[in-house]
């Protein structure tokens, strides 16, 4: 597809709010309806409604894999990244076993690579994969045979970022197609005391260059599913990131976390939003050389648009957390959150974060203490 006519992939999932209420469209026709708004368009609209593909179910059933962790070897990285992504594939075989098959499974951060703080940037472009590839063609052949979309998280390296590591959660379709990667948003900055700062690659990292590689509605994206408005994400405790998500249509956010999580900051994101969300986190992870094999797992768990615990992982370990989405009916009487935004957007215009964006577009950091010594100086607030 030509860049130059201002319709990106990310759109390929949005059709006319027109279109809506018609006949089930395939995807050919979805493409041609696309929005062609150029890379400045962002698809919100001001009435309360969202755009949205026509829905081919009226109940999904979600299923939220709580899987373990480890790490791949460097040294004998072919035959242990297989072995993760055949334990993936292990599981969606339970999962779809004597309860059914799931219309969507959803993985955490980084089931096929696993992570180890020990990486620099050249040993985690090594383990890191590329989208498409052997993992993924594995992965779509138990999504074809099941008819199940998968969601899960990869460290990843990509042609167009070539001195860059990127941490993308991937849509996979019930056809094995892979329909929409969505980018970390950001990491979070000075949390780790300054000696020690995260170099993966975020859009805030590189915001300018990815708008004009990928246009300013794929900042915040949302893919757009005949099984629902989805929205991903590995960040946490920002409301706001959220909030738009459900702005712009999400009906349900993904949220991922590696080693633990604030379940009230998952409950706040349906409440306050009146969404759908599942947090996937990693289970209790033996053999994994690093930690105590306990360390951060579990509470993996599935939220109502009230904030209602629907399900929640029982057990540290691997296990299957379901719940069974009313998405048509949820649709017919959604819209999107009440927000009184003349009130407060003038102090939103005035504020600027700790940190600015496209820090990574000056310097890519090498590690994890290149990078703190990189971003020591850079915070735009006094220290």
């Amino acid at each position: 597809m030509d860049e130059n006519d201002g319709v990106s992939r990310r759109r390929l999932f949005t059709a006319g709010a027109g279109l809506a209420a018609g006949a089930a469209l395939s995807w050919t026709d979805i493409a041609e309806a696309t929005v062609k708004g150029g890379p400045d368009k962002l698809n919100v609209t001001p009435d309360g409604r969202y755009e949205t593909v026509p829905l081919t179910k009226n109940y999904i059933n979600l299923g939220v894999v709580q899987s373990r962790v480890i790490s791949v070897d460097e040294n004998n990285l072919k035959q242990t990244r297989r072995a993760n992504v055949q334990h993936m594939m292990d599981l969606i075989d339970y999962a779809s076993g004597f309860s059914g098959p799931k219309d969507m499974l959803f993985f955490h951060e980084f089931p096929i690579t696993g992570y180890n703080f020990k990486w620099g940037l050249k040993e985690a472009r090594k383990v890191a994969i590329e989208i498409p590839g052997e993992e993924t063609e594995m992965l779509a052949k138990k999504a074809r045979e099941y008819g199940t979309w998968l969601v899960f998280g990869s460290y990843v390296r990509d042609p167009d970022w070539p001195e860059n590591l990127l941490s993308i959660t991937t849509i996979m379709n019930d056809k094995g197609e892979v329909v929409d990667k969505h980018w970390k948003a950001r990491n979070i900055k000075g949390f780790f005391g300054g000696d020690f700062e995260l170099f993966t690659t975020t859009i805030y990292d590189v915001m300018d260059r990815y708008v004009e590689m990928y246009g300013a509605d794929a900042v915040i994206p949302i893919t757009r599913t005949p099984l629902g408005n989805f929205a991903t994400s590995s960040v946490q405790r920002e409301p706001e990131l959220f909030r738009a998500m459900a702005m712009k249509g999400a009906e349900i956010i993904l949220r991922t976390a590696s080693g633990g999580f604030t379940p009230l900051d998952m409950q706040a994101t349906s409440l306050y939003n009146g969404v759908y969300t599942a947090i996937a986190n990693n289970s209790a992870s033996p053999d994994n050389k690093l930690y105590f094999e306990d360390a951060g797992g579990g509470g993996t768990a599935i939220y109502d648009p009230s904030g209602k615990e629907m399900n929640k992982a029982k057990t540290a370990f691997e296990t299957n957390v379901t719940a069974r989405i009313p998405i048509a009916d949820f649709r017919a009487r959604n819209s999107q959150p009440i927000v009184h935004s003349e009130l407060f957007m003038p102090v939103f215009e005035q504020y600027r974060s700790k940190y600015g964006p496209n820090l990574f577009s000056e310097y890519q950091p090498r590690d994890t203490k290149d990078s703190g010594r990189y971003l020591r100086d850079k915070a735009r607030w006094p220290q």
